[in-house]
């Protein structure tokens, strides 16, 4: 399979697709290959500031739109997406690595932009008649510009799940891609055009966190930013605007997920869900569980069940349908993946290598690296506290239900854990004790409801996003009063 289409894209600025104004433009390289997939505009400081402009100009007019008009745009997105899936999720595979067998983004973002086109009703305040002598209630309006800074790892769901909710609820929209990433989502803002949106209420940059993302980070005029990435650009962007006006910041960040699998647990669900999260997109996944924790009795059928299943992934060009393990998304994240095992095989700091432990740069030409397990690594290794982000897990052993929490507990991420076992008392007591936003049981990551909130606890970030929960991240609530004249 080839891509179809020329790769060409463009910043979207006030409804137009230009070019960076300075003519700058970074090299973005296939992963698998390190051949060159296209040649990025660059956004500059006064592009960034000519975006929030547009959307700034934008927002009085997108603001007063019947709601159900704003909803129509959307659904025109919905429908281009999913008429234009394939290309997208060539154009994934090109630019991160992701394999297009993997790619169920667009039908997700288009899913997502429906559900947010009819959603509209549910923008409601409240009154009351409490206050005597008096009639108040509340209202929900937009904040005004919004900036959403999107991961390289699932932009196309991540550019619907923040732009969807935010445009909806009557704000106008600067999305910053990143730079590892920018391509699937460069074609979206293309479509959007097609879609119908006016000129300043939905913009697209492409470029690297300076300068683009910090000015989005300081820029008065930027009322609400949501984030998803790592948690030390999470901390700068929340620095940035604590400097600056304030604004609400909404940060999903990185994570340590562990899973704890007891001995009544059917180990062999355990081993192939476990397995499959921490291979998903090559383990660049915030939620995957890297960290297992298996009970002592059952932990040598549990390990060799999880590595037969690991061992087994079909590496290779993410182009071609049969290959469902890609590289690492480029030379930075490869060597990073590589540096952590090289580190965890030295002098055994890791404990025992299981499977795997290396990156095979030299053999295939792309940044691959090789499923790779550790057990039995030291609770203090930087391998078991440290976001690795890569196809690397550590499944080390517990005795009791105690020690099982405390070691899952024991990290300053909190975003997903996971817990198998066939006692239900026991399952939600650990869920209950576990210090994450998100538990699953006798399941695991990528799995989320549908309808629930989704967000970490401690470094893993703030606020919470969802189908029924997003919204409210766009909407100020305001108070009104009224006295009433006595008869």
């Amino acid at each position: 399979m080839t891509v179809t289409v020329p790769v060409a894209p463009r910043l979207l600025i006030n409804g137009e697709l230009v070019e960076a104004s300075d003519q700058k433009t970074f090299p973005l390289y296939n992963p698998a290959t390190r051949e060159l997939s296209a040649n990025v505009p660059e956004a500059s400081e006064d592009d960034t500031n000519a975006a929030v402009a547009a959307a700034k100009a934008a927002f009085p007019a997108w603001s007063a739109t019947d709601p159900a008009k704003r909803g129509a745009c959307l659904k025109k997105l919905a429908a281009l997406i999913r008429a234009h899936n394939s290309e997208l999720a060539q154009l994934e595979a090109i630019s991160m690595g992701l394999p297009v067998s993997r790619f169920h983004y667009g039908h997700s973002a288009a899913a997502q932009l429906d559900f947010y086109a009819e959603a509209w009703p549910l923008i409601q305040g409240q009154a009351s008649v409490n206050t005597p002598g008096h009639v108040t209630m509340t209202l929900r309006q937009p904040y005004g510009v919004v900036a959403l800074i999107i991961p390289w790892n699932a932009p196309v769901h991540f550019f619907a799940s923040k732009a969807a909710p935010a445009l909806i609820t009557g704000n106008t929209v600067v999305v910053k891609t990143s730079e590892k990433a920018p391509l699937a989502v460069a074609r979206i803002a293309e479509l959007a055009r097609e879609a119908g949106f006016p000129p300043g209420v939905l913009n697209v940059l492409s470029g690297h966190g300076t300068p683009a993302g910090q000015v989005l980070s300081r820029h008065g005029d930027v009322r609400a930013l949501s984030f998803t990435g790592s948690s030390r650009t999470g901390k700068l962007i929340q620095q940035e605007a604590a400097r600056t006006n304030l604004k609400k910041v909404i940060l999903e960040l990185g994570g340590k997920s562990p899973a704890i699998v007891f001995a009544d647990a059917d180990l062999e669900r355990a081993a192939q869900q476990t397995q499959a999260s921490i291979q998903a997109n090559s383990g660049q996944v915030c939620m995957a569980n890297s960290r297992v924790y298996v009970e002592k009795s059952t932990a040598a059928q549990f390990v060799a069940a999880f590595t037969k299943r690991f061992a087994a992934v079909r590496a290779g060009d993410p182009l071609k349908p049969d290959t469902d393990h890609g590289p690492q998304a480029d030379e930075v994240q490869y060597r990073s993946v590589v540096g952590y095992i090289e580190g965890g095989i030295a002098g055994g700091a890791g404990g025992t290598l299981a499977l795997g432990g290396r990156g095979t740069l030299d053999s295939t030409g792309g940044y691959f690296v090789e499923p790779t397990v550790f057990v039995d690594t030291p609770e203090d290794a930087r391998l078991l506290r440290d976001e690795v982000f890569g196809p690397v897990v550590s499944i080390n052993t517990f005795e009791t239900e105690a020690e099982a929490v405390a070691k899952a507990n024991d990290s300053e991420f909190g975003l997903y854990a996971a817990v198998y076992t066939t006692n239900i008392s026991r399952a939600l007591r650990v869920a209950k004790a576990l210090e994450s936003g998100y538990v699953g049981i006798n399941c695991t990551s990528p799995l989320t409801g549908r309808d629930l909130p989704f967000g970490g606890y401690k470094g893993s970030g703030q606020g919470r996003e969802g189908l029924l929960y997003s919204m409210s991240n766009f909407l100020e609530t305001k108070s009104v009063i009224i006295q009433l004249d006595s008869e």
